[in-house]
């Protein structure tokens, strides 16, 4: 529970709050993870946080068990009128309310939420064929700011509305932290992985990527798949002066390292 003093560090009006946001997937998660202590603990010390969560994994588990058919574009959930209705309800609800409870158990005050309250996140349908999936979301970031003012570490889950507010839409994790990341003017964002961080060629963690790196990486093939949209949503949050580091959250101390400069490779 946040003191006076604490309440103070969070929501001193002539200052903007430049959060941390941490995105979380669901392959970093597990018994020896300690993104969330790490994230309990920043908390405490007066750092605003923003979570922002996937769990693909959770989602395909759930649509296995009810068998609703699941399929894969490019890298990407298609998602239909029926697998919506899982796809809500794992990420809104059990995902998101078990990440909540978890840093509640912590200690913070936490707040779970999805990007359809308080139209946090829009996104148009995507032209590729995915049905109910959005692509290029854009964060209105009151709600956020205002849980942040109130000294609540807000969890989000990557589900938005369309543009026109009438069809609920399923957005990359990855995507989202960047288009909150970029809402919020963030100091840090922080993607955690199951990967060291951007390997080159040679296999090697590369310490640090730039857009022509990342450009020639791609063109190689040697960066492809799901660290696209992390990489992307990392240059983008660069140019506006946030730290953009992708890192191995299996580590121990992952979050506390990478706003160290110690961990994974620095994007931007």
């Amino acid at each position: 529970m946040l003191v006076a003093a604490d309440r103070v560090r969070f929501c001193d009006m002539n200052t903007e709050i430049r959060p941390i946001v941490v995105k979380i997937g669901g392959s970093t998660l597990g018994a020896h993870d300690t993104s969330l202590a790490d994230c309990a603990s920043l908390h405490a010390q007066g750092e605003a946080i923003v979570v922002v969560h996937g769990g693909g994994a959770t989602v395909s588990g759930w649509l296995e068990r009810l068998q609703v058919p699941s399929e894969f574009v490019d890298g990407l959930r298609k998602t239909t009128e029926a697998s919506r209705e899982v796809v809500v309800a794992v990420l809104a609800g059990l995902v998101n309310k078990q990440l909540v409870q978890q840093l509640s158990a912590l200690g913070v005050r936490a707040v779970g939420l999805s990007g359809v309250d308080g139209a946090t996140l829009r996104s148009p349908m995507n032209s590729r064929g995915l049905g109910f999936v959005g692509e290029t979301p854009v964060c209105d970031p009151s709600t956020l700011r205002a849980l942040l003012a109130e000294g609540a570490l807000p969890v989000v889950a990557p589900i938005g509305l369309s543009m026109d507010a009438r069809d609920l839409i399923n957005i990359n994790a990855d995507t989202a932290a960047g288009a909150i990341s970029e809402a919020l003017h963030a100091r840090h964002l922080i993607f955690l992985t199951d990967v060291a961080g951007i390997l080159d060629e040679g296999e090697s963690v590369l310490p640090a990527l730039d857009g022509a790196q990342a450009d020639g990486l791609r063109e190689s093939g040697t960066l492809s798949g799901g660290m696209l949209p992390k990489v992307e949503a990392c240059l983008t949050a660069a140019g506006q002066g946030t730290q953009a580091r992708i890192v191995d959250g299996r580590e121990p101390g992952a979050v506390v390292a990478a706003l160290a400069g110690t961990l994974g490779t620095l994007v931007g």
